[in-house]
């Protein structure tokens, strides 16, 4: 009788999964980074993602787009770097941060073609720029925690996304004296599939 009686749940849930809106996408775009804290240029600089997605139907106006993208994020220190970090480089030097992030978006669609998304990101760091410190030491964590906000325009199978990303956790790994942070927009053009 148990066995039936889970069968009969697997079937509805599997039935009502099938019914509720489900696409695959690949994606890609500019991401537009800085990294906010002392000792780095008050500056954006452009960088890119690349990636897919799953947009998943829970109801109404709502649905879940678990991402996963590639993301590249540039930055420079500027001239105080050397002062405040004695095992750094002299001079200013373009810094490169390649991130495995993975979103979790909520959307809010709004009409047929605007939706509102917000939701959660956590980044691991899988490349840095090794000649920021004359050592060899790593100058950022390899982890990052984020929340983003922004809208979707959806034309048919297009969908257009501008969003806001600020990291929440401090990403520099060298000490304590200053907190740095990712802080930036990311605009994308995505294909469902």
């Amino acid at each position: 009788m148990k066995i039936k009686l889970s069968a009969l749940i697997v079937f509805v849930f599997l039935a009502h999964a099938s019914i509720a809106q489900f696409s695959l996408g690949v994606k890609a775009g500019a991401n537009i980074f800085k990294v906010d804290g002392r000792s780095f240029k008050d500056e954006f600089k452009y960088g890119y993602h690349l990636g897919g997605f799953v947009n998943i139907g829970v109801g109404g106006r709502f649905s879940i787009q678990p991402e996963v993208l590639f993301n590249q994020y540039q930055t420079k220190t500027d001239t105080s770097f050397k002062n405040i970090y004695q095992n750094a480089l002299s001079g200013a030097n373009n810094v490169k941060l390649n991130y495995l992030s993975i979103p979790l978006i909520l959307n809010y669609k709004l009409g047929s073609l605007l939706s509102l998304q917000a939701g959660p990101m956590v980044s691991i760091l899988m490349d840095q720029d090794k000649n920021l410190l004359q050592n060899g030491q790593e100058a950022f964590k390899k982890g990052e925690f984020s929340m983003l906000g922004g809208a979707q325009i959806g034309l048919g199978k297009i969908k257009l996304t501008g969003r806001y990303v600020v990291g929440l956790n401090n990403i520099n790994d060298i000490d304590d004296k200053n907190k740095w942070n990712n802080e930036g927009f990311q605009l994308s053009v995505g294909l469902a599939l």
